[in-house]
């Protein structure tokens, strides 16, 4: 046959039936095809009718009745095929294995076999985070094209792929695994990188507030024999009759954590947005923002599995650290112990930590006090996970939101108390609105 667009046939919306939602880890593949050649299903429809007839015929006594099973038994033996495939051999590659969201991904099957002209027909089983687009099949190769929908580590298969002889009679299956496909979610916009009062002596773009070789004029001092007569401030020197200097502001580098809330994924009833999405693309953004100032940037998930990366810079340090946080979504089993401590080399001295939550585990609050019991300020940025929905005249309903409402408002309270900002993002605004009220002063310091 020749190749062009064909349709999904039978067995790729059957596989297609059986896809989780999204959010949800993927469901075991079906079992792979019995090895060996089978008969097809038109060899199958040809028999049937061939038995039903002579079933009749028998217990009938009609005669007539084996005509009807003379021509099923002639189109099969005129359709038995001379060889069919017995050695099968395949080949995949994926295109992209990155991409973002909202790209395309393309898989090509690559099929070698001795069985002449054949049919092939290709049944696939996909992960929830990609969508199935066009199916082509060509004599020897089948291509798969996907979109991705949402950003995670998404199986493209396996695929089922069926070789049939040219009259359809006797197939062979042979299954291809189909290695998974990263997804990169889109940073959110976030340009204000805070910094705290202690910065670690490594030279960067932020203005410290010791003295050093930086270009942020702090002050004026007298100049000293055997220095350096660096940019002359000439009111102090005319004035006061004698040489003085500016003085400038050390130049330090940040060293920033990202913790991510990855216990559980809220998902806003009104509008549907998914706390674990947002989570990751403000973190995402943040990153973003603090690697184009040349600061070093780590990151950890608490969740199902402690997932951490050390800070590093660089542009491909963005890369690493979204493809450390790929597989939260394939985290099933939050009762592990130890999840509520950050692992000690994922924090180094001096680091500013910001905590992206829902607030909606109070297993985070045990993170942030662990962090806070190693004198650590972290910055907590709450992901809105909207009102549970309630239905009208519920009265215990309504009594039961007022008090979901007044304990969240306790563990805003307890934790800006403690003396951890707690600043709100709004989904689909920029990080620096929530951000702004960091401007007042450092991190850690007194306001300005």
């Amino acid at each position: 046959m020749t190749g062009g667009p064909r349709r999904p046939t039978a067995a790729v919306l059957r596989a297609l039936e059986g896809r989780t939602g999204p959010g949800q880890p993927p469901s075991a593949p079906p079992p792979g095809p019995r090895p060996g050649p089978r008969p097809g299903e038109r060899a199958l429809r040809l028999l049937t009718v061939a038995v039903v007839a002579l079933v009749a015929a028998l217990l009938t006594g009609h005669a007539w009745l084996l005509a009807l099973a003379a021509g099923p038994l002639v189109l099969l033996a005129l359709a038995l095929p001379r060889t069919y495939a017995t050695r099968v051999e395949t080949s995949v590659t994926v295109e992209p294995r990155r991409c973002f969201e909202g790209d395309t991904v393309t898989v090509r099957v690559t099929v070698a076999h001795d069985g002449g002209d054949v049919r092939l027909d290709p049944g696939v089983t996909l992960g929830p985070g990609v969508r199935l687009d066009d199916v082509l099949v060509g004599r020897s190769t089948v291509t798969l094209r996907h979109t991705a929908l949402r950003w995670g580590r998404w199986s493209l298969g396996p695929v089922d792929l069926d070789v049939y002889d040219a009259g359809g009679t006797v197939r062979r299956g042979v299954r291809v695994e189909v290695p998974d496909v990263s997804v990169f979610p889109y940073a959110g916009q976030a340009r204000f990188t805070p910094i705290p009062v202690r910065l670690p002596q490594r030279l960067g773009e932020h203005a410290a507030l010791q003295a050093g070789e930086g270009v942020e004029v702090i002050g004026v001092r007298q100049w000293q024999p055997g220095e350096r007569q660096r940019r002359i401030h000439w009111p102090s020197t005319t004035r006061r009759g004698s040489v003085h200097l500016h003085r400038f502001a050390a130049e330090r580098a940040v060293d920033t954590v990202l913790l991510l809330d990855a216990f559980g994924d809220v998902v806003d009833p009104a509008t549907g947005v998914s706390s674990l999405d947002e989570t990751v693309r403000a973190a995402a953004g943040l990153a973003r923002a603090y690697l184009r100032t040349h600061d070093r940037v780590g990151i950890v998930s608490a969740g199902g599995t402690t997932r951490w990366l050390q800070p590093s810079t660089g542009d491909a340090a963005f890369y690493r650290i979204v493809e450390s946080v790929l597989d939260v979504r394939r985290d099933r089993s939050f009762d592990g112990a130890g999840l509520e401590r950050v692992p000690p080399p994922a924090l180094p001295e001096g680091a500013l930590v910001h905590v992206f939550t829902p607030l909606s585990d109070a297993r985070i609050l045990k993170v942030l006090r662990d962090l806070q019991g190693r004198g650590r300020r972290p910055v907590v940025v709450e992901i809105p996970s909207g009102d549970p929905e309630v239905e009208p005249g519920d009265a215990a309903g309504e009594l039961g939101l007022r008090l979901w409402h007044a304990d969240r408002d306790a563990m805003r309270f307890a934790l800006r108390d403690s003396g951890v900002p707690v600043l709100r993002h709004t989904p689909g605004e920029s990080l620096d609105l929530a951000l702004a009220p960091l401007l007042s002063g450092r991190v850690g310091g007194r306001p300005r």
